[in-house]
C-alpha cells in the first residue's frame, strides 16, 4: 500500500509548503502551519454542476442574457443596510464574531423573517440539535412557518441531497467550522475540511441561484477562523462585534461585493432577542455629562451612515520615565501623533504627560475625520477646561497642523443638526455651494489646529 502523501498548510493565509516550519514563509506568522494529507483531484470538480445537472458553457460578453433579481429586503433596516440595500439572491455571505456575540440569534430572526414572507429557509446546524433551535425560536418569538426547515447535520453529501430535495431560496449553515467532507480524512475544522466544505457551497449558491449565509468563529486576534482564502471565496463578509459587558451589537461589511464595505448597522441584545437601533447617534451620546473636561463630539462616518460619537481623553502627569499612551476603540498611534502635533504646533507641553482615550459606547473610530475631536478633547483635558454642550467637530489634522477636509461633510452637519447641535467645526471651504441647506447650526470654518483650539476652548 502506497503511504499517503502529507503536505502543511498555514492557516492564516492558506500557503502550502512540503515539511513543517515553525514560521509561516508567506504571512510569517507562527505556530499556523497545519498537516493535512493530500486527496487527489476529482474529476468531477473541473466544472460547474448544478443540481439539475447543467454546467457552464462558454458564452460570448454580449449573448450573456441578464435578469434583472430584485434584491430581498428582511423587515431588519439595519441588517439591509450593511448588506448594501438588502440580500443578493445566489451570493455567498460569511458573518464571524466572537462565541456568544449573536450570530446564530440574529440569522435565526432572519430565517423567521424570510419564511414568513414565503421564502424557504433551510437551516443547518452543526452545534445544535431540532429542539435546541426549536426552543431558542420560541423564546425569541420565531414564529414555526411552513417554508422554515432545520436540518442538525454535518455531512456535506447528506447536505447538499437535503437542498436538492427541498429546494430552499435560503440555506444557513452554522457554522463552517462543524461540517466536514467525507471523502477527505482531515479533522473537523482543519484547513482543508473548511476550504473543500466552502468551495462547494459556492458552487451550490453560482449554480442555482440560492443565498447561503455562513456562520464562522474567530480567532483571539478577531480574525476569521481558518484559511485566509475563505474570505476571499465569499461576496460579503460581515463582522458581528460587541462586548460582553454591554448589550449593544454592532454589525459591520468587511467586504462586500454588491454595496459598500465599512457599513454599520447597531443591534441591542434584550430577552427577545436582537432588536436594531434606528438612531444609534442618541445611543451614543445617552450618557454624555455636561460640563465635563476631556470630552468631544466627532460626527464620524460609518459607511454611508454619519454617526456621532463621544471621544474622551485624560491627561495627567507621569509618574513614571516616560509618559503613556492608552486607546480603547481608537488607534494607539493616531492619538501618539496627534499629541505631538498638539506639542509642536499649538504649544501644549505633552511629553511629560500620561494620556488615555476612548471612543464612548465601545465603538471603533478609524476614520481621519475623527482628528479634530480627538485633538480638542486632549487639550481640554491638559487645560482642565470644558467644550460646550452643543458643539461638534469634523476634520483630519495634518502634521503642520492644517485642518484638511474629509468626505460627505453636508451629510455630517445635517447629522449634528437633526440631534440638535449649535455648532460645528469643520475645516475651510468644506461646504463650497452648500451653506444653503444648512439652517439650524452654526458652521465655524477653522483653518489650523490653534485657531480650532482658541475658538472651542476660550
Amino acid at each position: 500500500m502506497a503511504k499517503a502523501k502529507t503536505q502543511f498548510v498555514c492557516s492564516n493565509c492558506g500557503n502550502v509548503s512540503q515539511r513543517y516550519m515553525g514560521r509561516c514563509p508567506s504571512c510569517g506568522a507562527w505556530g499556523t502551519l497545519v498537516e493535512e494529507v493530500q486527496q487527489p483531484e476529482k474529476a468531477d470538480r473541473k466544472s460547474r454542476v448544478n443540481l439539475a445537472g447543467q454546467t457552464a458553457k462558454v458564452e460570448r460578453l454580449d449573448e450573456v442574457d441578464i435578469e434583472e433579481t430584485p434584491r430581498i429586503l428582511t423587515q431588519s433596516e439595519e441588517f439591509n443596510r450593511v448588506l448594501g440595500g438588502g440580500i443578493v439572491p445566489g451570493s455567498l455571505v460569511l458573518i464571524g464574531g466572537d462565541p456568544g456575540i449573536g450570530k446564530s440569534t440574529l440569522l435565526l430572526q432572519i430565517s423567521g423573517d424570510l419564511s414568513s414572507h414565503g421564502q424557504r429557509v433551510l437551516y443547518v446546524s452543526g452545534e445544535e440539535s431540532a429542539s435546541q433551535i426549536k426552543l431558542r425560536a420560541e423564546r425569541l418569538g420565531v414564529q414555526g412557518d411552513a417554508e422554515f426547515y432545520l436540518y442538525p447535520e454535518t455531512d456535506m453529501s447528506a447536505i447538499r441531497k437535503a437542498i436538492d430535495e427541498s429546494k430552499p431560496d435560503f440555506v444557513v449553515i452554522d457554522s463552517i467550522q462543524t461540517m466536514q467532507q467525507p471523502d477527505i480524512s482531515s479533522a473537523i475544522g482543519s484547513v482543508a475540511q473548511i476550504r473543500e466544505t466552502t468551495a462547494e457551497l459556492l458552487q451550490i449558491a453560482k449554480t442555482n441561484g440560492i443565498t447561503i449565509f455562513i456562520v464562522g468563529h474567530v480567532t483571539k486576534e478577531g480574525a476569521i477562523a481558518g484559511p485566509k482564502i475563505l474570505e476571499h471565496m465569499v461576496d460579503t463578509v460581515l463582522y458581528f462585534e460587541g462586548d460582553n459587558q454591554r448589550s449593544y451589537r454592532l454589525l459591520r461589511a468587511a467586504k462586500n461585493r454588491f454595496g459598500s464595505t465599512n457599513e454599520l448597522g447597531v443591534f441591542e441584545m434584550v430577552h427577545e432577542g436582537l432588536s436594531e437601533v434606528k438612531n444609534p447617534s442618541e445611543m451614543f451620546l445617552e450618557e454624555r455629562l455636561e460640563h465635563a473636561s476631556g470630552s468631544a463630539v466627532v460626527v464620524a462616518l460609518e459607511g454611508t451612515r454619519p454617526v456621532l460619537v463621544e471621544v474622551q481623553a485624560l491627561v495627567t502627569p507621569t509618574v513614571f520615565g516616560n509618559a503613556q499612551r492608552t486607546a480603547s476603540g481608537i488607534d494607539r498611534n493616531r492619538v501618539s501623533v496627534l499629541m505631538a502635533v498638539l506639542e509642536k504646533r499649538a504649544n501644549l507641553l505633552m511629553q511629560n504627560e500620561d494620556a488615555y482615550v476612548r471612543a464612548a459606547g465601545g465603538v471603533k473610530l478609524e476614520e481621519p475625520g475623527i482628528d479634530l475631536a480627538l485633538a480638542v478633547a486632549i487639550a481640554s483635558s491638559y487645560r482642565d477646561k470644558e467644550t460646550r454642550v452643543g458643539d461638534a467637530f469634523v476634520g483630519e489634522i495634518g502634521l503642520t497642523g492644517e485642518i484638511r477636509r474629509v468626505p460627505r461633510m453636508l451629510d455630517r452637519i445635517l447629522e449634528a443638526q437633526k440631534l440638535g447641535f449649535k455648532r460645528v467645526f469643520v475645516p475651510q471651504k468644506a461646504l463650497e455651494g452648500k451653506q444653503d441647506e444648512i439652517t439650524d447650526i452654526e458652521v465655524v470654518s477653522v483653518k489650523t489646529l490653534a485657531d480650532a483650539l482658541q475658538r472651542a476652548l476660550d
